[in-house]
This record gives C-alpha cells, structure tokens and sequence, in this order.
C-alpha cells in the first residue's frame, strides 16, 4: 500500500509539480492530500479528461516542465484525441504523466458499465503507443523509470492504479457549512412524485441513477420508463434528446449532475437549438463529484439558469428546497411552454451509506424501456 505523501513527494522530487484531472473513486485518497497540500493553480478538476491533458500541455508550453493528469479509466475515451493529435511524438512531442485508476480489471468484481473498460484498458494505451505500468510494491522503481521515459523523449508514460493501492488519507479540509437544506435523493424523490404517469426519464451515471433505482423499488413502481445511464459520463441529456426527437409525443426528464452536466456541457447548445417542446433537463447541482470523493466542480460557482437561456432554453427555473421544487414542477407541467425546459436544485452533498445499486441488468433496463417506448 502507497501514502499518498510518499507517492507525491517521489513525484515532486522527479519535477511533477502540476496536476489536473477528474477524481476517481480509485484515486480518492490521493485527490485528497494533493487538495490539502498543492496550491490552486497546481491542481485543476477539470471538465474531462481531454481538457486536463490540454492544461497539462499549457503548463508544459508556459513552463518547459511536466504534468500529471489523473483519471479514472472511463475517461481513456476522452484523452484519445489529445494524447494522439497534440501530445504524440508524431506532432509536439509533449511529455505527461497519467495516472489511472483501473476499475474493472479482470478477475476483480465490479459494476457493469466498467467491465469493458477493464478489459481494454491496458491494450487502448498499447495501442496509442503510451508505454505503462501497474504499479505494485516496487512502485518507487517504477515512477523512477516513466519520469526517465517522459523526460529523456517527451514522452507520454502512464502509471495505473489497482483497487486499494493507495492508504487511507484523511483530509484536512474543513468543509463550508451545509448551503442547501434538500440532499439529492430528497429531491428526486419530490420530482418522480410529479411526474406524469407516462414521463420518459433518462438518468446519468452515479449516485442519481442509484437513487431513482431505489426509489422506485420502494413505491413497487417498475422500471421500465427510466433509462439508467449506469456509465458515459456526460452523456445522459443527449441521450434524452435522441429520444425526445423520435418520440415527440413522449415527455423525456433527464436527471444530470453538476460533474456530468459540466462534462460534456457542449451538449446543452445542441438541446437549446433544437429546442423539443417535450424535453426537460433536471439538473441536481451539489457543487461535487459525489460518487467518487466529493471533490468539487464548478456547478454551484456558476450561474446554471443563465447559462441554459444563453443556449437557447426556452424555460428556466431553480430550486433549493421543498417548496421552491414543487413549485418548479408544478410549473413544467401546466405551464405552457414553447421548447425546452431546465430545472436547476441546488443540494447538499451526500448520500445514505446503506444506498444499493440497480438489480437489473443494463441489458433488461433497455429492453424494459424498448419494450415502454414501442408503445
């Protein structure tokens, strides 16, 4: 087992003093002390992946030295063009150290959506031509080697991380005081209740497609009216569009987060034009990447509502307690409203520890939807 101290004093002494990526369940501990102990400007949560080895390369244009990007292996998809069209030897030639946690990994149990990316984790950066390796208890000789590799050929090396690699930190940062009274899953709750009976809903990765699971296993409800994004970060809203398209008779609910929403928020311009009178987009905005830490995005520094009337939603509401959510949804569903419409609930962080996961397969949740939207 690896301190997070000992593993990023190694670095700093080998010259990676600059560090960007998306937290990781994997890496937490490790986001942890570097949050305690790195300046700001040192350590960026970036958007995605793709934008951390873009900051990676302008630290190493601004300064001549080297970056870390950090990630879990879901985001290796989002790094592909970077590291291939700017990073490669074949273009800049600019040195990065990755280092990624490797969920999924053959032979070790883990939820669905992170089983492909297991398998193909290893061969994705083979393919690439990024050099790795699997850290274990000669760690020191192994960060030793890629920070030769990255240095003596500006090289791109990659350092990957196993379930339990790094010891337990615990953090020294105070939190701010509870801002929001609702925590997530309140609010799910108090939107499903007002849903229409034949409301499509279309759910992003982590804790909220958990929640909604839950919820509905609790009102003996059924699941085949929600699409439970159990991976593809970012994605869920334009998942939510394709349907809302092709089925105009249909009210498609996307159920986002903060980190996903910000993730790919490109995304929310292409809804803003086309703009489906039978969309809305809910955004449940802890400010943090819960599922994974709690390290925290930009969600709840930013104005959400002006931002979605920038890209052409045709309605906006927030919420932030009971009241002002009831409200916004009794608004979506009577008011007469020409185009898309974004409901932004800003929530406290947190979840049950005793919360499960979906019993269902990915397979039966999207047959049972099929199956729901056929009709």
């Amino acid at each position: 087992m690896i301190t997070p101290k000992d593993f990023i004093e190694t670095l700093y002494a080998g010259g990676i003093e600059f560090f960007a990526g998306v937290p990781d369940s994997l890496l937490k501990n490790l986001c942890a002390y570097i949050t305690d102990n790195l300046p700001r400007e040192n350590n960026i949560i970036a958007a995605n992946e793709g934008n951390a080895v873009g900051l990676a390369a302008g630290y190493h244009l601004a300064t001549g030295k080297v970056g870390c990007v950090y990630m879990q292996n879901s985001g290796e998809g989002n790094i592909v063009n970077p590291l291939l069209s700017l990073m490669d030897a074949d273009v800049y030639r600019m040195p990065l150290l990755l280092v990624i946690g490797w969920r999924g990994e053959p032979g070790v149990h883990d939820e669905p959506q992170h089983v492909k990316q297991g398998k193909v984790t290893l061969p994705l950066l083979e393919t690439m031509g990024v050099p790795y390796a699997v850290l274990d208890e000669n760690w020191q000789n192994q960060v030793t080697l890629a920070l030769k590799t990255i240095q003596s050929a500006n090289a791109v090396y990659a350092l990957i991380v196993r379930k339990g690699l790094f010891a337990e930190y615990q953090s020294k940062y105070a939190p701010p005081p509870i801002r929001y009274v609702l925590s997530r899953e309140e609010a799910i709750k108090i939107v499903v209740n007002k849903l229409r009976d034949d409301d499509i809903i279309v759910s992003t990765t982590g804790m909220i497609s958990r929640e909604l699971f839950e919820y509905r296993e609790a009102k003996k409800q059924g699941h085949a009216h929600d699409f439970l994004t159990v991976g593809s970060m970012g994605h869920a809203s334009q998942i939510a569009l394709g349907i809302a398209l092709q089925k105009p008779n249909r009210r498609v609910i996307v159920f986002d987060g903060d980190g996903a929403m910000l993730m790919h928020m490109g995304g929310m311009a292409i809804i803003g034009d086309y703009n489906p009178k039978n969309l809305v987009h809910v955004v449940f905005n802890n400010g943090a990447h819960d599922s994974v830490g709690g390290q925290p995005t930009v969600g709840q520094k930013i104005d959400v509502e002006a931002i979605a009337k920038a890209v052409g939603y045709k309605d906006v509401v927030s919420a932030d307690s009971q009241e002002s959510l009831m409200f916004a949804m009794n608004h979506v569903n009577h008011a007469v409203i020409d185009g898309v419409s974004l409901i932004n609930v800003n929530v406290h962080k947190g979840n049950r520890k005793d919360l499960g996961r979906p019993t269902t397969t990915p397979q039966q949740n999207k047959e049972a939807l099929m199956k729901e939207l056929a009709k």
